[in-house]
């Protein structure tokens, strides 16, 4: 499942309820993309076994995350910390996102259904999809 991740036959990334993985290459080191917000590359890529991602974007998160599977677990671990306005934003957003999400993927890798989301993750959402609706160009008519 590690060396599918952003492909086309992508069985982890719970793209049906979380924005795609998207990297400008196929999976390897230096490939750089990110999903919805977060940007990242990856630092380390040993097949079958390990992905590495270290953060690029937003400003303030600085670590990595990967997936680790040691031929029995699928692992998701997060190292990192935060600064500037990033200590505030991830203790309550991107931390309840994130663990949704790693949730999903993990779900997904075990062939279990998608639980259903917590009530504070169902608010972010709702919110950040206001949040681009209402930052979109409107139309302006044309005289």
């Amino acid at each position: 499942m590690i060396d599918r991740l952003a492909g086309p036959e992508d069985h982890l990334w719970p793209r049906d309820r979380w924005p795609a993985v998207k990297l400008d290459t196929p999976l390897s080191v230096g490939a750089r993309g990110g999903h919805g917000p977060i940007r990242y590359e990856v630092v380390r890529y040993e097949p079958g076994r390990a992905v590495a991602f270290r953060f690029v974007h937003p400003t303030g998160l600085v670590g990595e995350h990967r997936f680790e599977y040691d031929g029995a677990t699928l692992r998701h671990v997060l190292e990192g910390g935060t600064t500037g306005s990033m200590r505030v934003g991830w203790p309550l957003a991107f931390r309840w996102l994130h663990d949704a999400l790693a949730e999903d993927a993990l779900d997904r890798a075990e062939g279990r259904p998608p639980r259903r989301l917590g009530l504070w993750v169902r608010i972010l959402r709702w919110a950040a999809r206001n949040q681009r609706r209402s930052t979109r160009p409107s139309a302006v008519a044309r005289g």
